[in-house]
């Protein structure tokens, strides 16, 4: 799916469009928005689309919503991105050629002299509608793009116009895209996806699964992480207790072990031990208790039946 509106149109994956949040969202917000977004493009909730629509449900998950996701779920990375973000805007405000503006609530917000209601406002009215129709995703999330965009010239605008009170420029047409140079140079590169990351946004799609009781889902979701990060105690004690759920006990007393090796004090894995060697020990004493109704049965068929 392209999207060639607002900040993608600058070579910027505006996570926040594909989230429908607003950029002074929290981590908190944007997980809760995920699994919203999640719940609509899961397949039960698509059992009615066509294959075609459930591909590009799937496409448009793992390609445009996870990676957005793992980038504003966690607040180190979602620190990282926004001070990316408004970098962005401050570089752009300062270009002599404004970006190109097609959406009508862009264009309204471009003009406003109230940015930061007007903004929220613009993103909650569009952020209803996001994700209710298929065809529509991508042109939604280029409008609020668009959005972002406005709002982050406007913040950089801001910062910029306090700056260049302190100084006096001699020639401003050839400053700007000096500046704008500066400002790309000066910017770290793009924050890499880190491990905690990455793995946090696997466990919170398996335990949503898990709440929703579809827990082949949740074994998958972990499985494909562990084949990356082998050694995360927190992947192995979620799947212990999800092979618990399906049943697998083998599987489960494997993984809690593994996750314990790594990490002992890991308490999900402790739980799933205790409770499998619980159901071992009852297993065992009921096994205890029928051989030894079978014995006693033998004994008095063999010496208690009735005299002739």
């Amino acid at each position: 799916m392209k999207i060639d509106q607002g900040l993608f149109k600058e070579n910027f994956s505006d996570h926040h469009a594909v989230l429908g949040i607003a950029i002074n969202s929290n981590p908190k917000e944007a997980r809760k928005r995920y699994l919203q977004i999640a719940r609509r493009l899961h397949p039960d909730s698509l059992r009615a689309a066509s294959e075609q629509e459930r591909q590009m449900a799937s496409e448009l998950l793992s390609k445009l919503v996870n990676p957005a996701y793992e980038a504003l779920s966690q607040e180190k990375a979602a620190a990282e991105h926004t001070l990316l973000l408004r970098m962005k805007g401050q570089q752009l405000s300062r270009t002599p050629a404004a970006p190109e503006i097609t959406s009508d609530a862009a264009k309204t917000l471009l003009a406003s002299k109230n940015l930061e209601h007007e903004y929220l406002t613009a993103v909650r009215s569009l952020t209803k509608s996001q994700y209710e129709s298929l065809e529509d995703i991508a042109n939604v999330i280029g409008q609020i793009s668009e959005l972002n965009l406005v709002y982050v010239m406007g913040q950089g605008g801001e910062q910029s116009s306090s700056a260049d009170a302190q100084s006096q420029p001699t020639a401003p047409t050839q400053a700007a895209p000096t500046a704008a140079r500066s400002a790309a140079k000066a910017a770290p590169p793009p924050p890499k996806r880190n491990r905690e990351v990455i793995i946090e946004s696997y466990l919170e799609r398996a335990r949503m699964f898990e709440r929703e009781q579809d827990y082949n889902q949740a074994m998958l979701e972990l499985r494909e992480v562990l084949k990356t990060y082998p050694d995360s105690a927190d992947c192995h004690g979620q799947l212990a207790a999800v092979y618990v759920k399906l049943g697998q006990n083998t599987m489960a007393r494997v993984h809690a072990k593994r996750a314990l090796d790594i990490q002992p004090d890991n308490e999900l894995a402790q739980k799933v031990q205790k409770h499998l060697q619980r159901k071992q020990g009852a297993a065992e004493k009921a096994k205890a208790s029928d051989q030894n109704s079978k014995s006693s049965s033998g004994f008095f068929g063999l010496f208690g039946g009735k005299k002739k």
